[in-house]
This record gives structure tokens, C-alpha cells and sequence, in this order.
């Protein structure tokens, strides 16, 4: 094994969580590969909140939108808009995103390596060996093998190096997401959808429908030049597809042009271990972390990404293993209690129509919208309105035993 490479660490996927954490770690003066497959454009939304883009410095040019509001569809089809107060959400093409992530991994000197994960073995001395393959010239497999101290396994929902390495990583429960990314309407060709409204570049659509989803929602979020429209679902059988044909349909954009199809699971849950104890951790999608009941994962998978990247230069310092516990332990402490309460609300509310239509009706009242929208955009639980908290749990109690009806 003499000849071959040894890196500090090895990053298994080049998505938003590994691609930050090969770069973090790069920029700390480790030598890291990172492994990504390539070709491979995860379906989604594509939402940012300003924390992520100030804590990971992205810039101007990836932000292909700017969104002020959310507009709430009940199944009634009762719309209620929540604007964003002084603030915004950006947009990203994960085409596009994903791929500046990589490339700027590279530029801080991460060795960047286009191919697919086989396993994870070992040398006689320990060391953790990752076997790949990569396609030559002549579309033959070419295999490949490099040491690490340690592995991050940032390769996604039902990770294979979480499946080899990690105990529990069958566990997981997860919803299927589908969208479409098509052309968005300009001026002068905006249809009016079922309703008679408007497409607005500015604004997210998201509907409470079990017709769309009978669990999750289905969206219509603007990306500038395109815009992403998607359902997502645990229940099998339902049709994800002819759900996103129905939502175009409604939407008034059947006759766009479509761009890109792209679907995947989406895990809903974060895993209890994140380590095996030795020479793996994982992050993003592969550790579970992406938020109950909105679905949303770039920031935990960057976050993520980054505590990974803190706890591998922490192990390699001091070669103490307890180091790669640390990003879960971390992670949880602070988005615990969210997740917690964002999975009893994908619970509650998502299970009937009814609970649907009361849930968009709650979304009318300021302070819910206000303490939503903060906690979105800082991404913490935000405590400095008591009173505001107390009025939305009793008014949440009162749908809850039907003394409200929506």
C-alpha cells in the first residue's frame, strides 16, 4: 500500500455538505480528496436564508432570485400571502450552486476526483482504504483506491458509506421529492393560472393539498430564468408525477418549456449515530438533517458539513476518536428542539385536509408569520416574544380540539 495516496481525509460526495466540508478542511491545511460522481442534480426548491449566506459567504451571482413572500394554497384553495418584513429569501439553481461549491473546494486545494464510491476497507496498519471507480476514455470502469484517517460521508439519502459504515442508517424515513425546472413566463406571456393569478418572480407558492401530496406539500418556487415545481410524498403509490402535472396545470404553466426532471428521497429524520467509532462520520443527507414538515436542507447540510470538517482537523490534532461524535452532539444542541417541533407539526397537520385548511388559516395571523419568518432567517428558535408564543399555542389547541373550524 506503500504507493498509495494518503490524505487526511476523503469527502464521499460533492453536494452542498461535502463540498463544504472538503473546503473548510482544505483551507485548514489538510490534505482532502474530494469524490463526487458528477452529473447528479438533486431535486429542490433551492431556498437559502441570509444566515447561510453570510455564514458561508456565497455571493451575489448564485442568488438567482430574491423572494419577499410566501404564498400559503389551502385545499380550498384559500391563499394566504406572508410577506418577508425588511428581509428576503434567495434562490439558487442547484446546477449551478453545487458546482461553485465544488469548484471552490478545489480552488482552496482540495485534489477533486470525478467518480463512484465502492467501499471502505483496510490496510494492515488500520488505515481506512476508499475504493472507487471512475469511467476512462473508452467508457471502461477504472479503479481506483486511496487511504484516509478519516471518511466523511456526505453522499446523500441512503448513503452507501452509511449503509457500510454506520449502525441504523436502515432506518431512516423518508419522502420521495419530484420537480420539474421549467421556463419561467415572461411579461408578456404570463398565463393566469386556474384562479386567474399571476406568476410573481418574487414570490414562493406552496400548497396544502392532499390531492398534490397527501403528507408533504407541493411548491412552485422562482429561480430568476426558471422556476422549480415539485411534490413530495412517503405514501407509495401516490403518483409524485401526475401530482406536478396537476400543479402546472393549476399553476398555468403546462406549455412551459421543461428543462430538467429530477427526483430522489429525501430523508426526514436525523440518524442517531453519525460515526462508527473509528475513522467515518457523516453529514447532509447521509446523517439525516433535513428540517420536518418544509423539507429544507442546504443550510443543515452545509452546517453540517462544516461540524464534520471541525471534528476530522480536531481528530487528526489529537487522534482522539471521540472527536467524530461531536457533529451530531453539536448539530442537535442546536436545531434539536426545531426538528422536534417541525415533525410533530408535519404530524399534526399534514394528516387530513382539514387540519391543512385550519393550518393556512393560522398563517394569517402576524405573529405567526413574524416568528416563522425570523426563526427561518436566523435559524433558531426565537424566544423574545412570550406572549406571541402563548397566543399561537392556544390557538393552536383550539383547532387542535375543534373549537375553531377553519
Amino acid at each position: 500500500m506503500s504507493d498509495v495516496m494518503t490524505y487526511d481525509a476523503v469527502v464521499v460526495g460533492g453536494g452542498p455538505s461535502g463540498a463544504t466540508a472538503a473546503a473548510d478542511l482544505a483551507r485548514a491545511g489538510r490534505r482532502v480528496m474530494l469524490l463526487d460522481r458528477g452529473g447528479r442534480i438533486k431535486p429542490c426548491g433551492g431556498a437559502i436564508p441570509p444566515r447561510l449566506v453570510r455564514d458561508f459567504e456565497i455571493p451575489d451571482s448564485q442568488i438567482k432570485a430574491r423572494i419577499r413572500a410566501a404564498r400559503m394554497v389551502s385545499p380550498a384553495d384559500k391563499q394566504v400571502d406572508m410577506p418577508i418584513d425588511g428581509g428576503f429569501v434567495g434562490m439558487v439553481d442547484r446546477e449551478h450552486f453545487d458546482e461553485w461549491l465544488r469548484d471552490r473546494a478545489a480552488s482552496l486545494g482540495a485534489d477533486r476526483v470525478t467518480g463512484f464510491f465502492d467501499r471502505v476497507s483496510h490496510d494492515a496498519d488500520g488505515t481506512a482504504v476508499v475504493e472507487y471507480h471512475s469511467k476512462g476514455s473508452d467508457g471502461a470502469s477504472v479503479p481506483g483506491r486511496v487511504r484516509a484517517r478519516v471518511v466523511v460521508g456526505a453522499d446523500g439519502a441512503k448513503s452507501a458509506v452509511a449503509k457500510q459504515c454506520v449502525k441504523g442508517a436502515d432506518k431512516v424515513p423518508y419522502v420521495f421529492a419530484y420537480h420539474e425546472i421549467v421556463r419561467a413566463p415572461k411579461a408578456e406571456q404570463e398565463v393566469p393560472d386556474a384562479l386567474g393569478r399571476l406568476f410573481e418572480p418574487g414570490r414562493c407558492d406552496i400548497f396544502y393539498q392532499g390531492k398534490l401530496s397527501p403528507d408533504f406539500y407541493g411548491w412552485m418556487f422562482p429561480h430568476g430564468d426558471t422556476v422549480s415545481i415539485g411534490s413530495g410524498s412517503a405514501k407509495k403509490g401516490f403518483s409524485i408525477r401526475g401530482s406536478v402535472t396537476a400543479l402546472r396545470a393549476a399553476a398555468g404553466l403546462t406549455d412551459a418549456q421543461t428543462l430538467r426532471r429530477e427526483g430522489a428521497p429525501i430523508p426526514m429524520k436525523p440518524m442517531k449515530r453519525w460515526d462508527n467509532g473509528r475513522d467515518v462520520v457523516l453529514a447532509g443527507d447521509a446523517a439525516g438533517v433535513v428540517a420536518p414538515a418544509s423539507g429544507e436542507g442546504i443550510y443543515y447540510a452545509m452546517e453540517g458539513g462544516r461540524l464534520a470538517a471541525q471534528a476530522v482537523e480536531k481528530f487528526c490534532a489529537t487522534g482522539d476518536v471521540r472527536a467524530l461524535r461531536e457533529p451530531r452532539r453539536r448539530f442537535m444542541k442546536a436545531h434539536g428542539r426545531v426538528f422536534l417541533i417541525l415533525g410533530i407539526m408535519q404530524w399534526f397537520w399534514y394528516s387530513n385536509d382539514k387540519r391543512r385548511e385550519g393550518f393556512v388559516n393560522i398563517c394569517r395571523d402576524a405573529d405567526v408569520q413574524k416568528l416563522t419568518w425570523d426563526a427561518y432567517m436566523n435559524k433558531k428558535l426565537v424566544r423574545a416574544k412570550p406572549a406571541a408564543h402563548a397566543k399561537i399555542f392556544f390557538k393552536d389547541l383550539a383547532h387542535l380540539f375543534g373549537v375553531v373550524t377553519p
